[in-house]
């Protein structure tokens, strides 16, 4: 059935993203089982668990790069990969290459030509120019603007991904680790990023991470991932000693202290990077 286009950055009706009966494998294990999952515009869903459990190959699944097993997948109303779908994507964080010599603002200007996951803009020059400078300012990046990419540290090539993301004014955003490599008034500063858009825009955020602490104010809901299992809602839902020992299949509990959420058990599976807030990443240049 056709999807009736719709402006940039405004969502579709209905949910912005949907799986039904998806099962997804690799390596010859089952990652995900039968999900349905509908995400809302403005929603801000976060995707946990531990190391090996589906969320980044969850997230290529939705960019269309990979296929399921099994079900049927849509964003932003369309099939994935589709050219129509108005997609913000922050990758994993990699270094680039350190004799690349693309400007900070070349790289977020492919945000607003089109990827693969974006449809392009028809504006001009100047409106282009435009655009990639408020997305850069929105990032506290400014000073990035004419700096080549391969002389920037990781944290502040990773600013630049997140306003290359949000330049095409997406209706959905999928962001895989995205405030790795960032220091603390980096994390704060894409986090606020994020809050904006999916507030003042309704864009649906997609947000993979190891550690819900830096994030757990504004998630509305969690997906947890552990060997083909899964349990979708609140973090109060989620985050409890009786369903995390189900999902790991061992004891776990379940602790909050000074508003932060603390996973304990003996599995091996709890064994996934620790992150708590503050700690300092591979840094950003001041």
């Amino acid at each position: 059935m056709p999807v009736s286009p719709h402006p940039v950055g405004s969502p579709g009706p209905g949910p912005v993203v949907t799986l039904r009966g998806v099962t997804i494998s690799r390596g010859g294990r089952t990652l995900v089982e039968n999900l349905d999952l509908d995400v809302s515009p403005g929603e801000f869903l976060a995707v946990l668990g531990p190391n090996g459990s589906g969320k980044t190959t969850l997230l290529k699944v939705l960019l269309g790069e990979l296929e399921p097993d099994a079900g049927t997948v849509t964003v932003d109303g369309r099939p994935t990969g589709d050219r129509g779908t108005h997609l913000g994507y922050v990758p994993q964080q990699k270094s680039f290459d350190p004799g690349l010599t693309l400007r900070g603002r070349d790289l977020v200007g492919l945000g607003i030509d089109g990827t693969r996951w974006g449809p392009g803009w028809p504006i001009g020059r100047s409106a282009k120019r435009r655009t990639v400078d408020e997305a850069l300012a929105r990032l506290e990046a400014t000073r990035l603007a004419d700096k080549p990419i391969g002389r920037m540290s990781g944290g502040e090539q990773q600013r630049v991904r997140v306003a290359q993301a949000i330049a095409c004014d997406p209706c959905v955003m999928l962001c895989d680790e995205p405030l790795l490599s960032l220091d603390l008034t980096g994390q704060r500063t894409v986090a606020a990023v994020l809050d904006y858009r999916r507030r003042e825009h309704d864009t649906a955020v997609v947000f993979v991470t190891h550690e819900i602490n830096p994030v757990l104010p504004m998630v509305d809901r969690v997906i947890y991932l552990v060997d083909g299992k899964h349990r979708i809602g609140t973090p109060d839902e989620v985050f409890t000693s009786e369903v995390m020992s189900e999902l790991f299949s061992a004891p776990v509990e379940v602790l909050r202290v000074r508003g932060q959420i603390i996973v304990v058990g003996d599995t091996q599976h709890l064994c996934a990077e620790p992150w708590p807030t503050g700690h300092h990443h591979d840094g950003e240049a001041h």
